[in-house]
């Protein structure tokens, strides 16, 4: 089974590019993030005529993910749970039956957090801390899991092209490397780590001072796998060649191959 996590930056800007990739690469589940719509503006009729089920939780004009799956969903959970006044559209759960027994798959678009001095920082940490205690809830099912999206973390410096130059940026603060090493040492793997152990592997490019031509890239895109899903961790890669299409998200996809006959 083809898992992947893609941040498209607006699905209305991107849907060309998506609808393509979909075509070509047909992964089998794939969780979006920073759709830019509330949930009836979601492109869902075109993404259905090439065979996918849609889980769709927007927002107007900021945040919002997605969860698409070629398997229909047996349980859908909208929001991360620990703060009911948390109005922001950036978790979405699923329980996911496929051909061989079934899944848990999330879409998560982790607060940027930036600027670091403000309340944004605040309410990144607080929300991690939040992904931490479901995520404890979660591994204790012992089940198949896969936590996707856009975390807005850069783990390391073999992650990152500049590491001076992204020194005290809430992706590369060691306040958010900390809770992200907390989130991870609770048993979760990093799917895409994992298979490619190699530095400087990247899934963003900034649109600014031809970061991309440079390959001045971060990677902060991840599928974090429970132990019952890193068991089945066939391989993961990186769709970089999406950044040179026309009209593209600073983002890339990034994607797993489970083995679901284990």
């Amino acid at each position: 089974m083809k898992i992947a996590t893609w941040n498209v930056n607006s699905i209305k800007a991107r849907l060309p590019n998506v609808l393509k990739w979909l075509t070509q690469t047909t992964p089998d589940i794939v969780c979006l993030q920073e759709l830019k719509c509330i949930d009836e503006a979601f492109p869902a009729s075109e993404i259905e005529d090439l065979g996918y089920n849609v889980a769709v939780h927007g927002q107007k004009t900021y945040n919002g993910v997605a969860i698409i799956s070629r398997y229909p969903f047996d349980d859908i959970t909208s929001g991360l749970p620990g703060d009911d006044d948390d109005e922001q559209a950036r978790y979405l759960e699923a329980v996911i039956s496929g051909e061989h027994g079934s899944l848990r798959v999330a879409s998560i678009y982790l607060p940027n957090g930036n600027p670091v001095e403000t309340p944004k920082y605040q309410y990144k940490l607080d929300w991690m801390d939040r992904l931490v205690r479901h995520t404890e809830e979660l591994l204790g099912y012992e089940e198949i899991l896969v936590l996707a999206g856009d975390y807005n973390v850069i783990p390391g410096e073999e992650d990152v092209h500049d590491p001076q130059g992204w020194w005290g940026d809430a992706l590369y603060r060691p306040e958010t490397a900390e809770k992200f090493r907390t989130l991870c040492n609770l048993g979760l793997t990093s799917g895409f780590k994992a298979c490619n152990p190699q530095a400087h592997q990247y899934s963003f490019w900034d649109y600014q001072a031809g970061a991309w031509q440079k390959d001045n890239g971060i990677l902060i895109d991840h599928l974090l796998l429970s132990p019952q899903a890193a068991d089945r961790l066939q391989g993961s890669e990186i769709d970089r060649f999406t950044r040179g299409w026309e009209k593209p998200s600073d983002h890339v996809p990034v994607w797993i191959r489970l083995n679901m006959n284990k």
